[in-house]
């Protein structure tokens, strides 16, 4: 039975991370499958551009932030979501420290619309740690309300679920539901050329260690700088590390003058922001993929990385780690010595390396098969909307 989902995102902007692409291939999904799919957001940047035509694509409704803060909506906003109420069975709303979150939660539990709430593995160990005391005052001053009245709270892995239970109560349904991927441009690969040619700076002979994420601290980029010079102690000198993606000039400044220091700047090259093509290029081009996270929700570019069939090394700061390392990932611990040596084990054996990539390619495309996590989706608002 078809049904209409309102989904708000504050931003739909693809350098934000994971969280837009999840609910753009969700939503998409949704549509596809006939259900009605409304995304209400501030900041429609990155919506994709197939959606404005004709077909089965969600529709996206830009409305203005409020005048003296964007993190809050105008009161034209509310209005205009609250129209949508009415023709709406349920409504999914995104990450825990959204403000504007608690000015429609009101509106939608008036109006008696189910809704559901996903955090975004915002509620994990790590991420609770920083800003501590601010955190578990906005819970307690109001905060746990999003989920103590959410007719479902959805997480993404079961070992994120484990960790924000500790923080915010639930007495509605919970359901672990893997983010539903769009794979179907890793059907297809169009092998390692077209970045070479992007990036002439990458050097086909070494033996290359990609990094594809957010710059930020909690991704352990300075972890795997260290890793490269620790690599390079152990005798490994034909390595370089590739940093891809966008992150804030200082820190990458910061990153920059550690890998001077410990003098493997020559081995280190910050690519920036890479979409497209040349994404799915770059993951060919490496010989392995690695995430040496603090904390990870979901972690899209591991699924990326092995739909490629580079072998992944990550750690258990990523709330996957486990389904991963049942895909052939390494898993190692957040620190210099032991990612190097995950490193060192796929860069030691070339046979076992490309068949730990094919394994992780069969892999991922099962364990993320789009219909049967789109039918999980079905199902989990089928269940919102009948309580």
């Amino acid at each position: 039975m078809p049904f209409s989902c309102v989904h708000f995102i504050r931003e739909i902007r693809s350098e934000l991370g994971g969280v837009v692409t999840a609910v753009l291939d969700l939503s998409q999904a949704m549509a596809a499958r006939g259900h009605r799919v409304t995304i209400v957001t501030c900041d429609g940047q990155d919506v994709p551009a197939e959606w404005r035509g004709a077909g089965d694509w969600p529709t996206v409704i830009e409305v203005p932030h409020a005048r003296l803060s964007r993190q809050f909506l105008s009161r034209a906003a509310l209005a205009n979501f609250g129209e949508l109420l009415p023709n709406a069975d349920a409504v999914h709303l995104h990450t825990p420290w959204e403000l504007a979150n608690f000015q429609l939660a009101p509106l939608i539990r008036r109006s008696g619309t189910p809704y559901v709430v996903t955090p975004h593995g915002m509620l994990d160990h790590y991420s609770m740690s920083k800003k501590a005391a601010k955190k578990h005052a906005f819970l307690a001053l109001g905060g746990r309300s999003l989920f103590r009245t959410a007719t479902t709270v959805h997480f993404t892995a079961q070992a994120e679920m484990d960790q924000a239970l500790k923080y915010v109560p639930v007495t509605g349904n919970t359901a672990v539901i893997s983010c539903l991927l769009d794979l179907s441009a890793y059907s297809e690969l169009p092998g390692p050329e077209p970045t070479l040619r992007a990036f002439p700076q990458i050097q086909a002979d070494k033996f290359k260690i990609l990094f594809l994420s957010r710059v930020h601290p909690k991704k352990g980029v300075d972890l795997l700088i260290q890793a490269v010079a620790e690599l390079r102690r152990r005798g490994r000198q034909s390595v370089q590390a590739l940093i891809a993606g966008p992150g804030e000039e200082a820190y990458i400044a910061e990153l920059k003058r550690l890998a001077t220091s410990l003098g493997v700047q020559d081995a280190v090259e910050f690519l920036g922001m890479v979409r497209g093509v040349e994404k799915r290029s770059l993951y060919q081009a490496a010989d392995v993929f690695v995430l040496p996270t603090h904390q990870e929700n979901f972690g899209l570019v591991l699924a990326e990385a092995m739909a490629c069939g580079t072998p992944v090394v990550t750690t258990r700061g990523a709330d996957i780690w486990q389904e991963l390392q049942s895909g052939g990932a390494e898993i190692v611990a957040a620190a210099p010595a032991s990612i190097a040596e995950g490193i060192e084990r796929i860069a030691a054996d070339p046979p076992r390396s490309r068949e730990i990539g094919l394994q992780g390619r069969a892999f991922v495309n099962e364990w993320l098969n789009r219909d049967r996590v789109a039918a999980a989706y079905e199902a989990m608002y089928q269940e919102a909307i009948k309580r």
